[in-house]
């Protein structure tokens, strides 16, 4: 990990967890200097860190630079994207399993949590850890042990654990798909990240590092961008943030024969179109805003609910749901990503709701994982009202 007082990057980009990452971050902005200062304070700590912000703004180089701080820095820093892990295996990855626990266990092998033993754990999309996880984890923190799946013995962890998400927990927390208890617990001090678009005085020294890192990697001698390029960047909305950043400077790198990087070379307006609501037709005018109510003054969303309450019949509230998901996935270009975003909620949860309704092909199958033996009465009394996640949308009294 490479810093400075105001740049951050990590030595190898290939070794960051996440397919859509930053493998940089600069400090200019004066919403960033901020978020510095706070992680300089917060590093030191022995406190959980739950780190908040939209994909590609930099969470695991953040994460990455709290332990450089912390007096964990010797110690390992192990890196776990949650939504990449197969919702039967995910407690065997993070705890462990012995040998014979499970088809296809053929060895016995230590958990991410011991991997970090000393040092620092950072489980990145945390929304996503199933509600029945949600409530294994909440016990490792409090107990500072782990049973590894198919033993009964309990192993002792020094691990400071610093979790990240794309979504809003507390909305997660409201609908019943996260359990608060763990929010809190996790939330011991958190860090939000800023998008992009709004620290744009970020945006000019990221790009300028991208062109000598990628100028470097192709053998080009130099490349530079025009003022109008310039000016391009910084006007652009960035939806990807700071991946998307880098991909715009790699292409226009392709692109340009001169030397010199012009807006042409950018493709921005064929990255915008891709974006969420990208779609909406760009005739539409002010005048055309009435068309939005229907005739009897009732919002437009309404009116469309109509038909489906006059027609009545079993799980209404399903089918509304269902075509509220079809309806957001295609406005996203059926991205499943974007969709949670859009949404406010976990990309597994989306994932699961587009398999339930055919949009998608739901993956391969792999060989369950048999519960715990390990299992005590006090994973019973919290797991209690875990067994099943309730809609992303109902609100839990």
């Amino acid at each position: 990990m490479a810093n400075n007082d105001s740049f951050l990057t990590y030595s190898d980009p290939r070794l960051l967890t996440k397919s859509v990452r930053a493998s940089a971050m600069v400090f200019e902005d004066p919403l960033s200097r901020a978020l510095l200062d706070r992680i300089r304070r917060i590093a030191p700590s022995e406190a959980n860190v739950l780190i908040i912000g939209e994909t590609g703004t930099g969470k695991e180089i953040v994460a990455r630079h709290v332990h450089e701080l912390s007096a964990r820095r010797e110690g390992r820093f192990v890196a776990v994207n949650c939504g990449s892990l197969p919702e039967t295996l995910v407690e065997a990855e993070l705890f462990g399993h012995e040998k014979g626990a499970f088809t296809g266990a053929v060895n016995a092998k230590e958990g991410w949590f011991e991997a970090a033993h000393g040092g620092t754990l950072f489980l990145d999309e945390i929304g996503d850890l199933p509600l029945a996880m949600q409530v294994k984890l909440l016990r490792v923190l409090q107990e500072r042990e782990v049973v590894r799946v198919g033993s009964r013995t309990s192993r002792p962890i020094d691990v400071r654990l610093i979790a990240a998400t794309n979504v809003h927990l507390e909305r997660a927390v409201a609908s019943g798909r996260f359990r608060e208890d763990l929010f809190y617990r996790l939330r011991v001090a958190s860090l939000e990240l800023p998008a992009l678009r709004e620290r744009p005085r970020d945006i000019l020294p990221l790009a300028a590092f991208f062109l000598r890192q990628h100028c470097q990697r192709l053998g080009y001698a130099h490349a530079v961008l025009s003022p109008e390029a310039e000016r391009a960047l910084v006007q652009h909305n960035w939806s990807g943030n700071i991946r998307e950043l880098e991909n715009a400077i790699h292409h226009a790198l392709l692109m340009c024969e001169s030397g010199v990087i012009s807006p042409a070379d950018l493709q921005l307006q064929a990255r915008a179109a891709w974006q969420p609501g990208a779609a909406a037709p760009a005739s539409r005018s002010a005048d055309a805003e009435p068309a939005a109510l229907s005739s009897q003054g009732r919002p437009g969303l309404e009116e469309a609910l109509v038909p489906l309450f006059e027609e009545g019949g079993e799980n209404l509230f399903e089918r509304i749901e269902d075509r509220l998901f079809r309806a957001a996935f295609d406005y996203c270009h059926r991205n499943q990503v974007q969709t949670a975003r859009l949404l406010g909620i976990s990309r597994n949860i989306v994932r699961a709701r587009l398999i339930r309704m055919g949009e998608i092909s739901a993956p391969p199958s792999r060989p369950a994982v048999p519960a715990n033996n390990s299992s005590s009465a006090q994973d019973a009394a919290l797991s209690r009202d875990s067994h099943s996640a309730p809609s992303p949308f109902r609100s839990i009294n």
